[in-house]
């Protein structure tokens, strides 16, 4: 391979997480609770509560459960109100959450499981109720906090995202690529040069100006990501990935985060007459970003056989990762309703587009 056809990026170092002062306000105390020192199993990027903040507006809450004056577990949860309901699910651009647990201290007689177990069910102790629940969790979790939901009457299944393992050579990612893959990326950077977007504005601007185009709205809403994007710049957390022309125009983008452990690929777009390995080409870029900071690779979750058949090109394995929910039967019952009639609508608009009105 011809590593002049790839520019290598540099990137700073994300800074060490710093403890917290606890005799401020109550989302300064949020983040006093867990943070790195030696034990510690870490919370991801979606955990931090900067993250947090800038997704929900501050509009989050910690379970929090103590050994004493040790803190040695934490949940963090969203609610809002809908109407009558009161629900719990993920903050927008959040991948992951779930429980993060300080392991049992050496020659506790309780297994590790049990201790995750106990932990777990104390922390789901102290969520509200609420109509619905859902939280996708990180794939740090295990089956010990699985089966503490399922034994409480939440319903825990199985989801899957990607992973590529750190410690690889270059040379060696490269060769586990599928060979059409490897094509799109080659061919891709023939015509497009990768540099980081340097600011939040540009990226999201390109964002919704490409879904605009398609006659589409952005679901996580523009004020949040330019929200989210702004902080993850400023505190290092991640990179804004662009595929130039040779005119200086952008027509693809990524965004990337990452934590101690993984770089995560978070949100990408591009134009409609981009080159059809753009994205490939962005995707490869992220991957040797993880490299180069020894951590994982996350594609970012698959959820149809489609994504799957595309990140499968790029040499990865599957990592699972468990979702646990609880709804109330009366929400559920309206959810079902209202979606069938919000199916019945969409139906009758596309036919009608078809045919024309009736005469």
């Amino acid at each position: 391979m011809d590593n002049q056809c790839f520019p290598v990026l540099s990137f700073p170092a994300v800074p060490l997480l710093r403890k917290a002062k606890t005799n401020t306000r109550r989302d300064v105390e949020k983040a006093a609770s867990l943070v790195e020192p030696s034990g510690l199993t870490e919370r991801s990027v979606f955990h931090q509560p900067w993250w947090l903040d800038a997704t929900t507006g501050g509009n989050w809450n910690l379970a929090v459960v103590k050994n004493g004056d040790e803190v040695i577990g934490e949940m963090p949860y969203m609610l809002e109100r809908k109407g009558i309901w009161r629900l719990s699910t993920l903050p927008p651009l959040t991948r992951t959450l779930g429980p993060v647990i300080k392991p049992k201290r050496k020659g506790a007689g309780e297994p590790e499981w049990c201790h995750r177990m106990n932990v777990t069910c104390e922390l789901m102790s102290q969520i509200p109720e609420c109509a619905h629940f859902y939280q996708l969790m990180d794939t740090r979790m295990s089956e010990a906090e699985a089966i503490a939901f399922s034994l409480h009457g939440f319903d825990v299944s199985v989801a899957y995202t990607m992973e590529m393992a750190a410690g690889r050579s270059e040379n060696d990612i490269w060769k586990g690529l599928r060979r059409n893959t490897r094509n799109w990326v080659r061919r891709a950077a023939e015509q497009l040069t990768v540099q980081e977007i340097r600011g939040a504005d540009a990226f999201v601007d390109f964002y919704d100006a490409n879904l605009a185009a398609r006659k589409r709205n952005n679901v996580y809403g523009s004020s949040i990501m330019r929200r989210l994007l702004v902080e993850v710049v400023h505190r290092r957390a991640g990179t804004l990935l662009g595929a130039y022309a040779d005119d200086g125009s952008l027509v693809a983008e990524a965004a990337l985060v990452w934590d101690n452990r993984a770089v995560y690929y978070l949100l990408s777009s591009r134009r409609v007459n981009a080159h059809s390995g753009a994205i490939s080409l962005l995707i490869w870029n992220g991957m040797r970003v993880a490299r180069e900071r020894n951590l994982i690779f996350d594609f970012d979750g698959i959820s149809t056989a489609g994504i799957l058949e595309f990140l499968a090109g790029f040499g990865g394995h599957l990592v699972q990762r468990f979702e646990v929910e609880r709804m109330r039967t009366d929400y559920g019952v309206l959810r079902t309703i209202l979606r069938g009639t919000r199916l019945a609508s969409k139906t009758a608009s596309q036919r009608l587009r078809r045919t024309g009105p009736a005469k």
